[in-house]
């Protein structure tokens, strides 16, 4: 289905208050200009969701009196127009990114979007935009997580959590390229098998025996040297014991209130990762970092060695269903709208 119906408007998807899934309304919107000679003006082709999303719009966006608004922080497709201080992009382009989608700048369930370029990266040649859009966060994500606040080191031992999952998924890949062991948590056999199948050495079943436990049972007694929680906080908790001395355990949540006893006699490092935080802190100095990794992304993705799994495919205007299916957890690598 093509939505373009006049010149200037488009159809996006629109965040009209807090709530479920039937808060997202497809909805026909002036299309967006741009208004900095660094920007640069997108058609967009598809746009990644994350879990991000969904907790926006359940409990709200980051800045007041932003609704309505365009959600989606990861997005690609071709450039359309650029700022008269754009050198490094041409119309024709295409491109990938995550930028926006937070209640400030417009984010990427929608026809067109405008964003700095300096957030920009090519898209990598032998991805569809629908498999593009599915990979910047999860990929700047889970880099962060295992090199930049776990310093995970070839040899070394990671443990990561929900491995089938978005960020998981790609956690692996990049361990693995990076010369670690990989043990991973699924809950359910298919899901091992599909870990497996990206590079995991190991896979648990978190359903049928205790993680901590097997973890150390397979590391003889030493634990993982790292370990990313994709989770929460009681999966934070447990993961403690899992956890090699002087190791470091990073998590992408809040851990909530614990005691913090066996972490200190393990010596542990607690690492956070928010890789949200240069878009709500105006960090402009971490735009070419994300940029790097998209870019080191793209070359192991050139060679074969990296790839991203598209659980899901749906259109524009199924935006509220892609938000019941990522809730529902089931899914196994990642859900993205194609925006034909």
């Amino acid at each position: 289905m093509n939505y373009r119906q006049e010149k200037n408007q488009m159809k996006a998807v629109l965040m009209t208050g807090a709530g479920g899934p039937e808060m997202l309304q497809l909805a026909d919107i002036a299309e967006p200009n741009i208004v900095k000679p660094t920007e640069l003006k997108v058609r967009l082709k598809a746009a990644g969701i994350n879990p991000i999303d969904t907790k926006v719009r359940s409990n709200g966006l980051f800045y007041p009196d932003a609704l309505p608004a365009v959600l989606g922080c990861d997005g690609a497709g071709v450039v359309d127009e650029v700022g008269a201080d754009v050198l490094n992009f041409k119309p024709g382009d295409e491109v990938w990114f995550c930028n926006g989608g937070l209640g400030r700048e417009p984010g990427n369930y929608a026809e067109f979007t405008v964003l700095d370029s300096r957030w920009v990266a090519p898209k990598p040649k032998s991805l569809s935009f629908v498999e593009a859009a599915a990979l910047p966060l999860v990929l700047i994500t889970a880099w962060g997580a295992l090199f930049d606040r776990g310093g995970l080191q070839d040899g070394q031992t990671v443990l990561v959590h929900a491995g089938a999952g978005g960020v998981g998924h790609v956690a692996i890949q990049l361990a693995k390229l990076k010369g670690a062991e990989v043990i991973t948590t699924v809950s359910s056999e298919s899901k091992a098998d599909f870990v497996l199948s990206l590079g995991a050495d190991q896979a648990i079943d978190y359903r049928q025996c205790n993680f901590a436990e097997r973890v150390n049972e397979l590391t003889g007694g030493r634990g993982a040297e790292v370990v990313l929680d994709t989770v929460g906080p009681e999966v934070f908790k447990d993961s403690i014991e899992a956890t090699a001395h002087f190791g470091s355990l990073v998590t992408l949540l809040d851990p909530g209130a614990l005691n913090w006893s066996e972490a200190r006699m393990r010596n542990l490092k607690i690492g956070f990762e928010l890789m949200l935080t240069p878009m709500l802190r105006n960090l402009d100095s971490a735009r070419d970092k994300h940029v790097g990794i998209l870019n080191r992304c793209a070359e192991f993705i050139e060679s074969g060695n990296l790839r991203g799994v598209v659980g899901h495919c749906l259109s524009l205007d199924q935006a509220a269903e892609a938000h019941r299916l990522i809730g529902e957890g089931h899914t196994q690598g990642k859900i993205v709208l194609e925006i034909i």
